[in-house]
């Protein structure tokens, strides 16, 4: 059996994480999305090259097709045990978060450490969260929202608006408010307000904890 390129191996990991948060296989589309593929068709073709390799079976009558054979979940055993949780940087605007070309690197660390489980590291940019222990340069632990919950008030949350994703608390006064307010934790700056009529939030993730940048390095 021929051994799986880097890029076979993320949309692997991929289709079962997405199997882990949905409850059923990916589509195309959704792995596309997910890995920052320019189109499902690229995802298509990995899954291909993944079923000749005896990694997945797939049914192409079916958008959701993807089984995970023995072999791949071998693969998938041997990956997140030398990997660990990917370090996501700089994130650009209209990628997806976990796109491949964000990774900086990763940290051997067991996400069920958390509860929940953690699925990424993000890098913190700036100081709009130091009052409750998160700096400039920290890894902020995430849970990624894959099934879009709706946060509870002041949990701390990475958020996307406009492009740009942040980190902030997140606070709505009722749940049919179309006002949401994302609050820093640093009294130099201001919260961020959103009318959900006027403008697009996506809450891509929920804090889980903090790694200190200065203590560990990402390999």
């Amino acid at each position: 059996m021929n051994e799986l390129t880097d890029k076979q191996i993320k949309v692997l990991k991929s289709v079962a994480k997405l199997m882990q948060h949905n409850g059923v296989p990916p589509t195309r589309k959704e792995i596309a999305e997910k890995l920052g593929f320019r189109s499902a068709n690229a995802a298509q073709q990995h899954l291909k090259a993944l079923e000749r390799k005896g990694m997945v079976s797939l049914d192409n009558g079916k958008s959701r097709s993807i089984t995970i054979l023995s072999a791949g979940q071998l693969v998938l055993g041997t990956a997140a045990e030398h990997e660990g949780l990917a370090v996501i940087g700089k994130v650009a605007a209209g990628q997806p978060i976990l796109a491949a070309a964000h990774v900086e690197g990763h940290y051997h660390i067991d996400p069920n450490l958390f509860s929940p489980a953690a699925d990424y590291l993000l890098r913190v940019e700036g100081d709009s969260m130091k009052e409750c222990g998160i700096l400039d340069g920290d890894l902020l632990v995430v849970q990624a929202n894959t099934t879009q919950q709706l946060p509870k008030n002041r949990q701390i949350v990475v958020a996307r608006l406009n492009d740009e994703v942040t980190v902030k608390r997140f606070y709505r006064a009722s749940e049919d408010s179309p006002i949401i307010s994302l609050l820093p934790e640093n009294p130099a700056f201001q919260a961020i307000q959103i009318d959900l009529n006027e403008q697009s939030l996506n809450i891509e993730g929920f804090g889980l904890g903090v790694i200190r940048s200065d203590k560990r390095k990402p390999l």
